[in-house]
C-alpha cells in the first residue's frame, strides 16, 4: 500500500451544535475524534489540527491562523506539517469512516494518477474532507489561492476541488455520514446500537477505554461464553473469559495467538466438566455402562 500522512480538521466552531467541542463528543461510547483516527491509524504521521486534547493514539497539532479560519486555513495549517506525498484528509465528526474506506481512497489516487481521489456520499456528492490528496498539486493549489485572496481564512472548498484533476470513489454509504446535528448525533448513536454492528462497536469502546491493541475473535470467545455458562453455570461465562485474558497476559502474550491458545484450553476445559456432569466421559458413554460391567 501506498504510504500516506494524514490530516484531521478538528477545529471547526460547530454552531449547529451550539459550540460545543464536537470532536469531543462520543458516539459509541469513543470521542468522533477518536473513531477517526482510528480509520487512519496505517498513516505514517497523522497531524490533528484544532485545539490539543487527549487522544486514542500519538499525534502531531497544528492550528490555523487566526483559529477558527475555516477549513481551507486549517488545511493550509496542517499540509505544512507533513511529508509524504500522498495526504489523507479527514473531518474529525465521521463515526462511521473505517479503515477499508480509507484503503480504498489511497489506492484509487495511486492507481488513477489524478490529483485527487473523493469519496462520493449517496446524494452523488463530493466530499472533499473524506479524500486522498497528491501533496504537490495541494500545496500548489493551496498557495495559488492565498495568493489570490490575500488568505485562506474563510474560503470555500469547492475553490481547491474545483483546480484539481479528481477521481471519484464509492464507497460505503455511511463512510461520509457526518455530524452537524444533535439529530445526526442522535441516528449515529442509534445505528451504533444496531443488532449487528454492537458487539464489534463496543470491544472497540473498550479496547480504546483501556489502551489494548488488539485483534478480537468475538466468535471464538462467545463460544467460550456459552460453553462455560451451559455446562458449568451462567455466571461462569464472564468469569471465565476475565481468566482467560488475565492468562494471556501472564504468558507474556501481546496478540490473538495468546489469547486462542489460553481461550481453547478454557473450551476444553469446560466441555470436560460438563461431560462429566452428563456421565458421558465413562466407558460405553455413561457411568451406567461401567457399573453394569
Amino acid at each position: 500500500m501506498t504510504a500516506y500522512d494524514a490530516i484531521v480538521l478538528a477545529g471547526g466552531a460547530a454552531k449547529r451544535l451550539g459550540g460545543i467541542d464536537k470532536p469531543a463528543v462520543r458516539v459509541g461510547g469513543r470521542a468522533l475524534l477518536d473513531r477517526v483516527l482510528a480509520a487512519c491509524e496505517g498513516a505514517g504521521r497523522t497531524v490533528v489540527v484544532g485545539g490539543r486534547r487527549p487522544t486514542v493514539r500519538p499525534v502531531h497539532w497544528a492550528r490555523e491562523d487566526p483559529p477558527g479560519g475555516g477549513p481551507l486555513a486549517a488545511l493550509g495549517a496542517g499540509v505544512r506539517a507533513v511529508g509524504a506525498d500522498t495526504v489523507l484528509v479527514l473531518s474529525a465528526d465521521l463515526p462511521f469512516l473505517g479503515a477499508p474506506t480509507v484503503l480504498r481512497l489511497v489506492e484509487a489516487l495511486d492507481t488513477s494518477g489524478r490529483e485527487a481521489a473523493l469519496l462520493v456520499d449517496p446524494d452523488g456528492r463530493d466530499q472533499p474532507l473524506v479524500a486522498a490528496y497528491r501533496a504537490e498539486p495541494l500545496r500548489r493549489e493551496l498557495a495559488l489561492l492565498a495568493t489570490e485572496h490575500g488568505n485562506l481564512t474563510g474560503l470555500p472548498l469547492r475553490l481547491l476541488s474545483d483546480e484539481l484533476d479528481l477521481a471519484r470513489v464509492d464507497a460505503d454509504p455511511f463512510a461520509s455520514f457526518d455530524c452537524d446535528t444533535w439529530e445526526d448525533i442522535s441516528t449515529a448513536r442509534a445505528r451504533i446500537r444496531e443488532h449487528g454492528t454492537v458487539l464489534e462497536e463496543w470491544i472497540n469502546a473498550v479496547k480504546d477505554e483501556l489502551g489494548i491493541e488488539l485483534d478480537v475473535d468475538i466468535p471464538l470467545l462467545l463460544d467460550l461464553a456459552r460453553d462455560a455458562a451451559h455446562g458449568v453455570a451462567r455466571p461462569a461465562a464472564p468469569l471465565t473469559t476475565f481468566l482467560v485474558g488475565y492468562a494471556a497476559g501472564r504468558a507474556g502474550g501481546e496478540g490473538p495467538e495468546a489469547v486462542e491458545a489460553a481461550t481453547r484450553k478454557a473450551v476444553a476445559l469446560a466441555l470436560r466438566w460438563a461431560d462429566e456432569a452428563a456421565g458421558t466421559d465413562g466407558p460405553a458413554g455413561g457411568a451406567k455402562g461401567a457399573d453394569a460391567g
